[in-house]
């Protein structure tokens, strides 16, 4: 059977494994537990392998969970083993899960008697850690023929015994979460499932770089009280969303939540079936005008009025647009900060250039009549940002974010460089973790060596009640000041070189 999302017996084949795969872990877990009662069978996860089992199950048989993405292969980013923590917690927020590193590589040709660098097996360690993922590592061959990889993980494994007691009693915390779309990822045969991820990468490389710290739930658990932890959330192209889904998120909205959205988020049920409309074309505030088209080439988008999240482009009449494109109405209420331009050729160069006038909502912002804000871009953005890394992308989704937002982030990270950002807290104290991610490898190792990087400036809103902090930089083993200014704390970190965690002690 060949894969394909929009065949019914693709589904149907797709839910059948899904169920059989479930059984057997509840088999294995229960066959275990006859021979032992105090044991468990865990099966291992990684990534959108989440996906191919029934939650409920999972959540009862499984006290503890493993994420087995032991390293980079190919071209993958630094912070993806920090991505995958913040997944199965976007699941499963009560279970310790452990990251598998190998010490080795993690190609297809299978080197499972060699070393990887040493600083790439830190990075994995390191952003798992930040993310919330204990270490776990692994290596096949009972002898040791090159012990290179020894003190790195040493090296990873002591700092995490060394900042893990500042973290007791502390939770993961953000005011964003991006909408892990699995219904939609469901649908998709697991070797293909990362061409579905594209547009959720792509947000996800969007806020690494604009330094804006989130979490991930998803769209299995979207209860109130789950989807009442954030202001905002996204949802890059969560095509496939059943009625009740989307009647959690709108009524989200009603409480005051707002949402950032994109593309074809919401065009068809949980089976595939596309709607006459969006699913969420009150939270949008568009109706459909025609059906998605694509790909297609040479597009642009124009900016508009002035608007917040058309903010930075100076010298620029328009910036290029997506290669799937939706054509929708606007409501009347609604703000258009871009506009889409009309096709025309991009050969021969005599012919380049527009012949009519922008027109067509391209991004959709509106502020609901609750508190909230909502920016729809009917595109691909996400997933053309992340073929194509053009930073006017990455800065129209920032934009969209911190306008959709409504107020200052609570955490804010001022400095040079590519940082990962955790936030943790409890009732007196928090830790931010900063992961480094400055380096030529970032976005395909393995790393040859770190490069540091200087002066970092955080700002943390104080909670209610507090006027002052106690901190010290956890990796650097020292304290460091704490300036207040108004309403926040402000603490400058000299230099970082892979990780640094920052931990606040409130006081009244």
């Amino acid at each position: 059977m060949r894969p394909d999302a929009t065949d019914p017996a693709w589904q149907a084949w797709a839910a059948w494994r899904r169920r059989i795969l479930t059984e057997l872990v509840v088999y294995w877990d229960e066959t275990v537990k006859s021979i032992r009662p105090h044991a468990s069978f865990i099966p291992n996860m990684s990534g959108s392998s989440l996906m191919e089992f029934d939650l409920s199950l999972i959540q009862k048989h499984c006290p503890i969970l493993f994420v087995d993405h032991q390293a980079r292969q190919g071209v993958e980013v630094g912070w993806s083993a920090g991505r995958n923590g913040k997944r199965i917690r976007g699941t499963f927020r009560d279970r310790p899960v452990g990251l598998i590193t190998s010490i080795g590589p993690e190609e297809e040709y299978r080197w499972k008697d060699s070393v990887q660098s040493g600083e790439e097996i830190k990075l994995w360690i390191h952003d798992g850690i930040a993310q919330g993922l204990f270490p776990w590592f692994t290596k096949f061959n009972a002898c040791v023929p090159d012990n290179r990889w020894v003190q790195p993980v040493a090296e990873a494994f002591n700092l995490h015994a060394d900042i893990e007691p500042y973290l007791e009693g502390m939770q993961p915390t953000a005011e964003i979460a991006i909408i892990d779309p699995s219904t939609t990822l469901r649908h998709w045969a697991p070797e293909q499932r990362h061409i579905a991820e594209h547009n959720d990468l792509g947000f996800y490389h969007a806020l690494v770089e604009a330094r804006i710290p989130f979490e991930f739930l998803s769209d299995q658990v979207m209860t109130p009280d789950a989807l009442d932890r954030f202001k905002l959330i996204i949802l890059a192209n969560a095509t496939y969303l059943s009625d009740e889904q989307c009647a959690a998120i709108e009524q989200y909205v009603q409480r005051g939540g707002s949402v950032v959205a994109a593309h074809e988020t919401s065009l068809c049920n949980e089976v595939g079936e596309r709607r006459g409309n969006f699913g969420l074309s009150n939270v949008f505030g568009v109706s459909l005008a025609s059906t998605p088209r694509g790909p297609v080439k040479n597009t642009y988008v124009a900016l508009s009025d002035p608007h917040p999240v058309n903010e930075g482009y100076e010298g620029a009449a328009r910036i290029i647009g997506g290669t799937h494109l939706i054509a929708v109405d606007a409501n009347p209420d609604v703000e258009t900060p871009f506009l889409y331009v009309p096709d025309f050729p991009d050969l021969p160069m005599e012919e380049v250039y527009p012949r009519e006038a922008p027109n067509g909502a391209a991004v959709i912002a509106r502020e609901t009549s609750h508190g909230g804000r909502v920016v729809y871009i009917p595109w691909n953005i996400g997933e053309v940002f992340w073929k194509v890394l053009a930073p006017d992308h990455g800065k129209l989704i920032a934009n969209a974010v911190n306008w959709a937002l409504g107020q200052d982030h609570r955490v804010t990270v001022e400095g040079k460089g590519i940082i990962d950002i955790a936030v943790y807290e409890n009732e007196d104290s928090m830790a931010i973790f900063l992961v480094n991610l400055t380096n030529p490898m970032m976005m395909k190792g393995p790393l040859r060596e770190v490069y540091p990087i200087g002066e970092q400036t955080l700002s943390i809103e104080l909670p209610k009640g507090r006027s002052s902090a106690t901190v010290k930089l956890l990796v650097k083993s020292e304290a460091a000041s704490c300036k207040i200014v108004g309403n926040r704390a402000e603490i400058t970190v000299p230099s970082i070189r892979d990780l640094e965690t920052v931990h606040l002690t409130w006081h009244s």
